[in-house]
């Protein structure tokens, strides 16, 4: 070699796209673009996720219960169903293998959704870069960054 690094281009096949989505308009986006992914992959199977933080379920008394859990998560599933029903009518309508799936997390947005990718061996995730969390959406997609930082695959982020 003559001091030059030379960088061989993989081209991998997206087989599991794991979209992140918390009903803002760019969480949708990246859900529509995750659904075109998958159909131009073929046989890409699509997982929605979204992430809650278990610290919303505090109740008056600071205490997290398995009821005040079990009551939270259903009302965030009726609040959510919308937007679950949304990208599975169009992945329906696209012939691509959906999940859907809501956490309840006691760690970071960001750490929940590595997590998640990597128990379901995701090979791609895509992000919208606003989400819908209070402080958050002036720090310009900071989950999003957290994301394309420690994921394990390639992130796709969408502005």
């Amino acid at each position: 070699m003559n001091g030059r690094i030379e960088k061989t281009l993989v081209i991998t096949k997206f087989s599991k796209i794991l979209v992140a989505v918390d009903g803002s308009e760019s969480s949708m986006d990246a859900a529509d673009f995750a659904i075109s992914i998958a159909k131009k992959e073929g046989n890409a199977s699509l997982i929605a996720l979204h992430v809650i933080q278990s610290t919303y379920w505090n109740n008056p008394l600071g205490l997290v219960t398995p009821t005040s859990i079990e009551g939270s998560l259903e009302r965030y599933k009726q609040k959510f169903q919308p937007w679950f029903d949304k990208i599975k009518e169009e992945a329906d309508y696209n012939k691509i293998q959906l999940k859907t799936d809501i956490i309840i997390s006691p760690i970071s947005i960001v750490g929940a959704i590595i997590n998640y990718s990597e128990e379901e061996k995701a090979n791609l995730i895509v992000i919208g870069t606003r989400g819908r969390s209070g402080f958050k959406k002036m720090l310009l997609g900071s989950v999003a960054a957290g994301v394309v930082r420690y994921a394990h695959c390639p992130v796709m982020v969408l502005k």
